[in-house]
């Protein structure tokens, strides 16, 4: 039988049987494989039991049986992947008592007056990539990707905000 003509793993008599073979054949191969992606033991052992969850899942997906070990590890790339492009939200070290605390008094000096209202003043497409860089810290690579834009009009829009506010507020800024 050519591997073109193999049954599917799904339309096999037994697929749990073919899912532990697989896996009893390619498991340790994807743990290391896991490790190199990930870095460490713990998060490669979540990565490896992610991708298999999603390999049995699609399991009639797979119709080259000697294709498995490059499946999975197309699978374990894809959920690495998918660990960056999820939202990890880190625990802060300070207690909800403090958060008050910490935070800075509202600046009423003149100055802070006109710089609030020449930035009220700035066109948005202006306004919106200054705040982002001054007041965020944001590159402008990651501005540009923030606001879907290339860097070059990200840097062109910085600039302008800066000459408009120059303009505004004299050479202080």
């Amino acid at each position: 039988m050519s591997a073109t003509t193999r049954p599917s793993a799904a339309a096999s008599p037994c697929p749990h049987k073919q899912f532990a073979a697989i896996v009893a054949a390619h498991g340790r191969d994807l743990h290391r494989y896991a490790h190199r992606l990930a870095g460490d033991r713990h998060t490669a052992e979540d990565l490896v039991q992610e991708s298999l969850l999603r390999a049995w899942r699609s399991l009639g997906q797979l119709h080259n049986a000697p294709a498995a070990k490059a499946w999975l590890y197309t699978i374990v790339r894809r959920e690495n992947a998918r660990r960056f492009a999820r939202p990890h939200p880190q625990q802060s070290e300070t207690p909800p008592e403090k958060i008050a605390e910490r935070r800075p008094s509202y600046d009423t000096s003149t100055e802070a007056f006109m710089l609030r209202r020449a930035l009220r003043a700035l066109p948005a497409e202006y306004r919106e990539p200054l705040v982002l860089q001054i007041l965020h810290g944001h590159s402008q690579q990651e501005i540009a990707v923030r606001l879907g834009l290339n860097a070059a009009t990200v840097g062109t829009r910085l600039f302008r905000a800066r000459q408009r506010l120059r303009e505004v507020l004299g050479e202080r800024v």
